[in-house]
């Protein structure tokens, strides 16, 4: 293939990986980035001696980071280094009851017994179903373009369709709970994978009962380094690939002609480029980017995914009965689902999602201090008070926490900073403040989102969490295989 010109704008994990796989197939290409660091929504914040994950805290599938760097012909070993968990999450309720989510999963299965009274087959049970859905779906759902007819015309998704009437497209994922795991706590743990897409699990389809194959049964994963190891690693292999970045150059506008693109326009200049990827949500990229082409107006309307509030706090005490991943669970979660995607608002006694990385790398706080990721589930912003609403919302969760764990939170906070939709929107332009693009909480989600490609402009692509397959480190990155993978098809 000769030479051609590639321009991705933005440098988020799916844009990294994008970048990284075009240059190696012999593209010349470019990353535009309004930001002055590479990441997206996985970065980094901290100060007086703590260190924090800003965006995800969760890592699963490193194989697909590792598969990314042999892509390009180099070794895994000298970009990215990871190990796994024993276990994925610490459960806590109100009453006092504690539950440890051990990352073997015969051993989790038993953890829920001992704690629950639930006998030891039914959540193997479950998991072996999600583990079941997870393989009769991934190589349809999730690897392939959903939008080119040659997709269908595979074994696969013969295979897939066949088994279409156990994929509970119409139920929702607490009907499947419910009926599968009975007992209300255990219901609860497993309806919390709704979040991973952003959706409610009174709403989004039992095909997602997948999800806790990844945690459960594949386990759960730490990069040296924090996860903001990931997107650095991509970034050294892009540049030792040759892949050229311009930092704080946000893209004014993608350049067409004739149904076909011809570059991008930053700061006054243009850049030609035969194939442009778009990494920007899709909803600024054609809002923005494309005024005069016509948008895809039914995709764009989609309701969006829960955003987060979060609070990240330097503690100067330890907690060792506290782990990486804590999860402190609300008595009435469908209340509180119900306010995020119907009202717009926000519950008086949210979910916390605390994430403790010191447990991991002791140079992430001071000696005895910890360096806690407090995650709260909220709406995508539509106008609400913000203001307001954090200081309600950090009050209700010190006072949560503080009772759960004995200890008056409160003084012991050394260090802080919020993250809120407003800022999440204007840090990464995802629109409203989103954390996964549209909401999954439709049957047919997975093909409402928006193609890779552009039907209508020749050369013009899109990869990350707000296109398909969805948003998080590992759909992010098959993201970016499938949006590569279009482009050096065409252009052979």
């Amino acid at each position: 293939m000769k030479s051609a010109e590639a321009i991705v704008i933005g440098s988020g994990i799916a844009g990294l990986a994008t970048a990284v796989r075009l240059q190696g197939a012999g593209f010349s290409t470019r990353v535009f980035e309004a930001n002055d660091y590479p990441g997206g929504k996985v970065t980094e914040i901290g100060g007086q001696g703590y260190r924090f994950d800003a965006g995800p805290s969760l890592f699963t599938l490193p194989e697909l980071v590792e598969e990314t760097i042999l892509a390009a012909g180099k070794k895994v070993e000298d970009y990215f280094h990871y190990h796994r968990h024993p276990v994925a999450c610490r459960y806590f309720w109100d009453d006092g009851t504690e539950l440890t989510a051990w990352g073997d999963p015969r051993h989790f299965a038993e953890e829920v017994e001992s704690k629950l009274g639930v006998p030891a087959a039914r959540t193997q049970k479950h998991l072996a179903h999600a583990a079941r859905i997870y393989r009769s779906t991934t190589p349809v759902f999730l690897e392939k373009s959903l939008h080119r007819w040659k997709s269908y015309l595979n074994r696969d998704t013969l295979k897939a369709i066949s088994q279409m009437h156990r994929l509970s497209l119409f139920n929702s994922l607490h009907s499947v709970n419910r009926k599968a795991l009975q007992h209300p706590k255990l219901v609860q743990l497993f309806d919390r994978y709704a979040t991973y897409n952003g959706s409610s699990p009174y709403l989004t389809p039992g095909v997602m009962s997948s999800i806790p194959h990844l945690e459960h049964n594949l386990g759960t994963f730490y990069p040296r380094g924090g996860m903001h190891s990931i997107p650095m690693s991509l970034y050294r292999l892009a540049q030792d690939l040759g892949v050229s970045f311009h930092f704080n150059q946000p893209v004014e506008r993608i350049l067409t002609q004739a149904k076909k693109v011809k570059g991008i326009r930053s700061q006054g200049q243009d850049y030609p480029a035969s194939v442009v990827v778009s990494n920007a949500d899709v909803w600024p990229t054609f809002r923005a980017l494309l005024p005069q082409e016509k948008a895809p107006e039914r995709i764009l309307n989609q309701p969006r995914s829960s955003s987060a509030l979060i609070f990240y706090w330097g503690m100067a005490a330890s907690f060792p009965e506290l782990d990486l991943h804590n999860i402190f669970f609300t008595e009435d979660y469908q209340q509180e689902f119900r306010q995020i995607f119907e009202e717009q608002s926000v519950s008086d006694d949210p979910t916390v999602y605390v994430n403790i990385s010191s447990k991991v790398e002791a140079q992430d706080a001071p000696p005895e201090a910890e360096n806690w990721f407090v995650m709260v589930n909220v709406p995508p912003d539509t106008g609400q008070d913000w203001e307001a609403l954090t200081a309600r919302i950090r009050q209700q969760v010190l006072r949560k926490l503080s009772a759960r764990l004995g200890r008056d939170l409160a003084p012991l906070i050394g260090y802080e900073e919020t993250l809120d939709p407003r800022k999440i929107q204007q840090q990464t332009a995802s629109y409203q403040g989103s954390l996964y693009g549209a909401s999954s909480n439709n049957p047919l989600a997975a093909f409402l989102r928006h193609p890779n490609f552009s039907p209508r402009i020749h050369g013009l692509y899109f990869a990350g969490g707000s296109v398909h397959p969805g948003g998080g480190v590992p759909l992010c990155l098959l993201s970016a295989r499938i949006t590569a993978s279009l482009a050096i098809q065409r252009q052979s």
